[in-house]
């Protein structure tokens, strides 16, 4: 299995390929439906002013975004009373949800690869092309085991949205991924879909 250490390049981006395993180490950064709405209202189509930190904590995003991942992830997370956060389940959230706004945040922050489950829609996968990028499927129904592989809560970024909807600011090792939308323009989940549908219009046409 490939390991890959993040931030990641350009050149093993363009290498990854549908299908192909991978284990993650490094700092990637969590984020679900109130972290992509704000980051594209406040900072890409600007159709809503910064407020309280949020220019603090956009310039530390540009960061850690740059060449990096974001998770498609809520988390339970213990240690809220005292700041000494650990994760305690960290599965993936369904990832179709982000499709209106991941393309233009990947472009946008230079960001190399997103994780979640049930995969993503055209507009992200010619993200993936542009930007380039890639879209690593993670094990729905496997919160406790894919904890264990983050290492360290580094910090959180807009916690007032909410303990799952906060971007936290996390180190993995041997986080275990699988690509399924590459920079090639190719989506196993859009194989999938296709021959799904397929099997669907072959039952619906059978005479009862």
């Amino acid at each position: 299995m490939r390991e890959i250490n993040i931030p990641i390049s350009d050149e093993t981006i363009r290498e990854l390929k549908v299908g192909e395993p991978a284990l993650l180490n490094g700092i990637m950064v969590t984020g679900r439906d109130a972290a992509h709405k704000w980051m594209i209202e406040t900072f890409i189509k600007k159709t809503r002013q910064p407020q309280g930190d949020d220019l603090v904590a956009y310039e530390d995003l540009k960061k850690l975004l740059n060449g990096a991942v974001i998770y498609h992830c809520g988390p339970v997370v213990a240690g809220l009373e005292n700041k000494e956060y650990r994760f305690v389940a960290a599965g993936p959230t369904t990832s179709i949800r982000e499709e209106p706004y991941q393309a233009d945040v990947m472009k946008h922050f230079n960001v190399k690869a997103v994780i979640g489950k049930g995969g993503m829609g055209p507009k992200t996968l010619a993200g993936c092309q542009e930007t380039p990028a890639v879209y690593f499927h993670a094990i729905g129904g496997a919160a406790s085991f894919i904890a264990q592989s983050v290492k360290k809560v580094l910090g959180v970024y807009k916690l007032e949205f909410g303990v799952p909807e906060a971007l936290w600011v996390i180190e993995v090792k041997d986080f275990p991924v699988v690509v399924t939308m590459d920079a090639h323009g190719q989506s196993q989940h859009a194989v999938v879909e296709a021959a799904s549908k397929k099997i669907l219009e072959q039952l619906l046409a059978q005479p009862y």
